[in-house]
């Protein structure tokens, strides 16, 4: 496997795709749904190998690839993974495939642009998580903004075009902070490799500052109170597929940006800001549960229910600093593996809600909770994934949505008594937005005529949503195979940065 460029593959490989969907079934529908879900396929399959050829026991980056790019300011296309990296490639390569399914019949209008976008924005998305080079991870970081936005401008809904803008503006301009870093760090060590800033001594000064500049880039991304405006509005305008990505792969690029550059970079201004990221995450599991319970339109509900459940992302990631602080370092495995779970969790489940959500709106065109009520009298087999992707988005054990945030939580307690208590309520007010929806949605009475000539789902929306529920069960009941991938990268990682001066 070694000899064979399998990241420029999975890289490139969709984008190809993408362009043959283009121009040779651009007026053929029905061809570009088959090329599409063919490229998604094989793209997924090649990913396996990612699985398959990883060595779980180092920390070391594997597959790489490395050729110059641009040698006068030493750019290289420079590729690599790590424990880190891969569960999130195969998230994304999987989450393509469920996308493509998704919109099989849904999607009438400029079939193949719609899929040719989904596929490029793969690869870009890839390219991300894979990225060694700086300048390579910033020009991947902010191509994908393109196909996303071309996506909720064109098959979004009537506000679409408010959406678009605030959406590119908010993630855009955090993103030039980020370019400023990158091109100091560059000045500093004469290469844009990201390995090379993960050496650099900086002073507490400098490190502040790149903190900073990146905290703006990631916390748009994540996104984390308050400049998390932009979300509620992008999934309520975004079709179904494009709520999809954003809730399970482009949410997932803030906390993986902490990981590859924040943390192992500047772990003193890390350690010196880790009050100010709890804070804002506490916030946004208190403020923005209480906000999710006052919604009427069930995407809104479930897009503030992602900025909960990544909250508890940032405070896995963040705990350890007080931990070391405190001398001991029992716990900090815990939150930071219990953050990588709770990211490729979230992924599972918001894709699951969104796509739900998108078969109700499908045959009744609404996504008011109000218009809704008896929704299982008439769509057992739909009532019962809405229900089990509910309760684990509200963390039932035997779920997925449980084993992050407990393991966080967990954690927690090592740092300080009363943050965890105070993360704890991510569950507690997980149940009741969600159990409040489902019983308006799903349970009672017939709510109206409209209600009452519903039709359960067909086989390719029970497909898609059995495949997820297998995977939600399958990483609640045992999800070794994901800790075990990536405990020695958070064991470097814990190393590298309680080496530094805290």
């Amino acid at each position: 496997m070694s000899s064979v460029p399998l990241l420029s593959l999975l890289v490139w490989l969709p984008i190809v795709g993408a362009l043959v969907v283009l121009f040779a079934a651009g007026r053929n529908d029905g061809l570009a749904r088959i090329l599409s879900l063919g490229t998604a396929v094989v793209v997924f399959v090649l990913s396996l190998g990612l699985y398959t050829g990883f060595d779980s026991s180092t920390a070391l980056m594997q597959f790489e690839e490395i050729t110059p790019w641009i040698a006068a300011f030493n750019i290289n296309y420079h590729l690599g993974v790590d424990g880190f990296a891969v569960p999130l490639i195969l998230l994304t390569t999987f989450t393509t495939v469920i996308v493509v399914i998704a919109g099989w019949e849904v999607i009438q209008k400029n079939v193949a642009q719609y899929m040719a976008a989904f596929l490029t924005m793969t690869g870009l998305m890839i390219g991300v998580f894979s990225a060694l080079d700086g300048m390579l991870f910033y020009v991947f970081w902010e191509a994908m903004l393109i196909p996303m936005f071309i996506i909720i401008g064109v098959w979004g809904g009537p506000k679409r075009v408010y959406a678009t803008i605030k959406f590119f503006l908010y993630t855009f301009l955090g993103s030039v902070f980020m370019l400023v870093a990158l091109i100091y760090m560059y000045t500093k060590s004469g290469s844009f490799s990201i390995l090379d800033f993960h050496m650099l001594a900086l002073s507490s000064k400098e490190q502040f500052w790149i903190f900073l500049a990146f905290l703006f880039a990631f916390a748009v991304k994540v996104p984390m109170f308050p400049v998390h405006t932009w979300l509620p509005d992008a999934h309520v305008e975004a079709p179904t597929g494009g709520s999809v990505v954003l809730a399970a792969i482009m949410l997932k690029m803030g906390g993986y940006g902490f990981i590859r550059f924040s943390l192992p970079i500047t772990p003193d201004a890390s350690a010196q800001l880790t009050w100010l990221i709890i804070a804002m995450s506490l916030i946004a599991v208190v403020y923005i549960g209480f906000v999710a319970l006052v919604q009427t339109d069930m995407k809104k509900l479930v897009a503030y229910s992602s900025i909960a459940h990544m909250g508890c992302v940032r405070r896995g990631l963040f705990f350890p600093f007080i931990i070391f602080a405190k001398g001991a370092t029992g716990g900090s495995v815990l939150g930071i593996e219990g953050a990588m779970v709770q990211m490729i969790s979230h992924g599972l489940i918001s894709g699951a809600m969104f796509l739900c959500i998108g078969v109700l709106y499908d045959r009744m065109h609404s996504r008011n909770i109000a218009d809704y009520g008896g929704v299982a009298n008439v769509m057992p087999k739909f009532a019962a994934f809405f229900v089990f992707f509910a309760m684990a988005n509200a963390g039932l054990p035997g779920t997925s949505g449980f084993v992050g945030e407990f393991m966080v939580i967990l954690g927690a307690f090592q740092a300080n008594f009363w943050f965890a208590f105070l993360a704890a309520t991510t569950l507690i007010l997980g149940a009741a937005y969600m159990l409040w929806m489902v019983k308006r949605v799903v349970y009672g009475e017939i709510g109206n005529d409209n209600v009452a000539k519903l039709v359960d789902i067909n086989r390719r929306e029970f497909l898609m949503l059995a495949i997820l529920a297998l995977g939600v069960l399958a990483l609640g009941l045992y999800p070794v195979p994901l800790t075990e991938m990536i405990h020695a990268s958070v064991d470097n990682l814990i190393n590298h940065i309680s080496s530094s001066k805290l």
